[in-house]
């Protein structure tokens, strides 16, 4: 039976045996919807509804970095997890910088490796997916806001100079006798609220960043009347963020910007060194090393015993570690965009394991 949410998979090998043996794990196992093919050619005309590729090295029309490339050129292309007979180290650099998502080895330790490698991409291709859906979502409620916003600015700025010059140009058509001095300040009165509509619409074509001010309680308005410029910074504190992953930093620093830290990348450790011990920062956001020996707990990064920031480590194997490292929250690696937010917050409101500095507030 399918576990719940288990991909789509096709194997691409042009050996039958081996092909039949993964179908049988994937079924028995639950991992996965499989289905075989034995070129490179008919995986390219298969990938329709497919989430991951088994895609073997040596195929009878083209070898596997071949396919590989193809496949990745697509847009929104599955995951590949490329397996060889006769790889090494380089060859396997070689497949991860094209874009190959894991690598195995053709042998004995296949069938045995190839469950937890299976679930490790399937949980990084979710996580992708989430993380594009948070973006696209967090940009979404950013541009009904501004529409919003400037739905009201409009309203409120064209309505009256309308309202105005309708009115004048009524009592014109009305009084067709009417004293020519007088004519002449109706038609002055329309000129000038046509003046001013024209204004709110050149105002609204030059608009690059604008503040908001308060309408009516609980509704904003942008504000055309007032100079342009940014919207004011988050209020939440400081979050330093070093972590190693392009992707797991770019959303974390969303996720977090709009929930109202202000957002500091720090690549470099030693630049995470020097930001931590500052005045307002009350986030660090690490990315914790892996259960290998030797490999640091929170990403070479060393709480200070005295403190007022807290500390939170991605990590992707048994969280312990980190927190005998001083982590104060440990969060599980594909991690959920949508409760993401709220646990930093959550975090930040607590006190951390150590103390704070004295003499802080």
């Amino acid at each position: 039976m399918l576990r719940e949410g288990a991909p789509r998979i096709l194997v691409v090998d042009d050996d039958p045996t081996i092909a039949r043996l993964v179908l049988h794990l994937l079924r028995s196992r639950g991992l996965g919807d499989g289905m075989h093919v034995m070129s490179g050619r008919e995986a390219l005309e298969s990938l329709e509804g497919v989430d991951i590729v088994l895609l073997d090295h040596q195929l009878p029309d083209a070898n596997g970095l071949e396919v590989l490339e193809t496949i990745r050129a697509r847009s929104n292309p599955p995951s590949v997890i490329l397996i060889t007979a006769h790889g090494n180290e380089s060859f396997a650099a070689g497949a991860l910088r094209l874009g190959a998502d894991d690598y195995l080895a053709k042998d004995r330790s296949l069938l045995e490796m190839l469950p937890p490698v299976l679930e490790r991409v399937r949980r990084n291709r979710e996580l992708r997916k989430a993380l594009d859906a948070a973006e696209r979502d967090l940009v979404r409620a950013e541009r009904l806001t501004a529409m919003g916003e400037l739905t009201v600015a409009l309203h409120h700025g064209i309505n009256n100079p309308l309202m105005s010059a309708s009115a004048d140009v009524d009592l014109l058509l009305l009084h067709p006798d009417m004293p020519q001095p007088e004519r002449q300040k109706a038609l002055d009165d329309v000129r000038v609220s046509l003046h001013r509509i024209r204004d709110i619409v050149r105002q609204i074509g030059d608009l690059r960043a604008a503040r908001t001010k308060t309408y009516l309680p609980g509704m904003q308005m942008v504000d055309l009347n007032g100079e342009a410029e940014l919207a004011p910074p988050p209020h939440r504190g400081v979050a330093l963020v070093h972590v190693a992953e392009e992707d797991l930093a770019r959303i974390a620093t969303l996720l977090l910007r709009h929930s109202g830290f202000t957002v500091e990348r720090c690549v470099a450790l030693d630049d995470l060194r020097r930001a931590a011990p500052r005045l307002g920062v009350v986030l660090v956001l690490v990315q914790g090393g892996t259960d290998a020996a030797g490999a640091h707990a929170l990403g070479g990064f060393d709480p200070a015993a005295e403190r007022d920031y807290r500390v939170v480590a991605l990590v992707a194997g048994e969280p312990a570690p980190a927190r005998a490292a001083g982590a104060d929250r440990v969060v599980e690696l594909p991690f959920d965009p949508v409760s993401f937010a709220a646990e930093m917050v959550e975090v930040t409101r607590q006190d951390p394991l150590h103390s704070p500095r004295s003499g802080s507030g």
